[in-house]
């Protein structure tokens, strides 16, 4: 698209960052896809590591969070050394730039830093081919999270 600028990914360390997660997650779970607001934040994002994506003038082009140890075993089949990467949300404006891609790929460095040898995540089947491409296998059968259909998968990550 014309005219994006260069962007990178940080953590979201500040309140400020944390708020435009959570503002690039309404845009496009709520606004686009209609998952309702109430679960679309959950207990979880309180001590996940969330990963925001920003044009270099600052404005939001997308994010993800990871969630790993006790709070995400019940998402990792009980094994503490899997994450669970979750929230991944591009902007319209970003989408085909590559933002999710490094969205991922920084997720993935988090989790390989806190010593993680896998990401779990559980893909809208529309995005399996996305997910395919970065290494990630599909496994188990399809489910609905938030009337929306998806499958779990998982990629193992190098320490």
């Amino acid at each position: 698209m014309s005219g994006l600028r260069a962007y990178l990914i940080r953590v979201a360390e500040d309140p400020a960052d944390r708020e435009a997660c959570f503002a690039v997650r309404k845009e496009v779970f709520v606004g686009e896809q209609g998952v309702p607001e109430d679960i679309e934040y959950d207990a979880h994002d309180a001590g996940a590591v969330h990963v925001l994506a920003v044009r270099e003038d600052g404005v939001p082009l997308g994010t993800g969070r990871l969630l790993y140890g006790a709070q995400v075993a019940a998402k990792t089949g009980g094994d503490l050394s899997v994450g669970s990467l979750g929230r991944l949300a591009v902007t319209k404006e970003a989408r085909g730039l590559g933002v999710g891609a490094a969205l991922v790929s920084a997720i993935e460095e988090t989790a390989r830093a806190r010593g993680l040898t896998a990401v779990d995540l559980h893909a809208q089947t529309h995005a399996l081919g996305f997910y395919e491409r970065l290494g990630y296998e599909a496994y188990g059968p399809e489910f609905p999270d938030a009337g929306i259909p998806h499958r779990a998968m998982r990629r193992g990550i190098q320490p």
